[in-house]
């Protein structure tokens, strides 16, 4: 359960690799959080990493999980849940992947929104099966401003963001009265390996600034987070410019 401030003491990262969970769970850390379940193809690569960072002073376990195999996702979520109840699941996994390969490779296109979308639905079902059996427990789902409106140089992710922000404000909805909820985080663009090499877009942010972001989100019960914050006001105009405007705005 959840400390006597609200503090998450208990976080599964559903993609363990990602910069921006090893972030959060630092800042979780430092809030008292006390055992870590990390979930990634390789989790004992990961482990070792997130324990070379914290020490020894906190549980870290690890479990096998790939995002794209949907039909091994309950399995893995129910290892996670074997060893007690779970304050708080991150859902970080994603590809971003090139728009230019994309165009050339429809089954790459395919694959991306697989993983970013559809795993991302199955993972965070199974998730609200136990979230409800608990009677407690808060969802984060890494959504993104790409998913706001699609840009021409990525409109592959932001489509599938965009899925995976509607889906998971829905998923918000129907678990009220279950003692659970859902927090959308959508970050702008993120310094970070993804995205290693990519020319910046305006208000760029990093992986401890989103972290920061989500850990005052969470401790005010936000259900959706923006980081930076300015993007929540940039995007009201984004979302209604007329097309020949955002075409000529949104591109690099």
């Amino acid at each position: 359960m959840n400390d006597a401030l609200g503090a998450p003491q208990s976080v599964l990262v559903l993609g363990g690799g990602s910069e921006i969970a090893a972030a959060i769970v630092d800042r979780l850390v430092q809030r008292r959080c006390q055992r870590i379940v990390l979930a990634a193809r390789r989790p004992d690569d990961v482990v070792a990493t997130t324990r070379a960072r914290l020490g020894a002073a906190v549980e870290i376990t690890g479990v096998t999980f790939d995002a794209a195999d949907t039909a091994s996702h309950a399995a893995a979520i129910d290892v996670a849940f074997d060893g007690g109840d779970l304050d708080l699941v991150i859902v970080a996994f994603g590809v971003l992947g090139s728009q230019d390969a994309f165009r050339d490779d429809p089954e790459a296109a395919v694959a991306a929104v697989h993983t970013n979308y559809t795993g991302a639905v199955s993972a965070c079902l199974i998730v609200a099966q136990h979230l409800r059996r608990q009677g407690h427990g808060t969802i984060a789902v890494l959504s993104s401003v790409a998913g706001e409106r699609a840009r021409r140089d990525n409109y592959v992710y932001g489509s599938s963001k965009a899925g995976l922000d509607a889906f998971a404000q829905g998923l918000g909805d129907d678990l009220v009265g279950d003692g659970c909820r859902v927090v959308v985080i959508r970050p702008g663009f993120v310094h970070s390996k993804m995205t290693e090499g990519l020319p910046p877009a305006p208000f760029s942010t990093t992986p401890e600034a989103v972290a920061d972001a989500v850990a005052r989100g969470l401790e005010k019960e936000q259900e959706i987070v923006w980081a930076p914050p300015i993007l929540r006001w940039v995007f009201v105009v984004m979302r209604h410019l007329p097309r020949r405007v955002w075409r000529k705005v949104s591109a690099r």
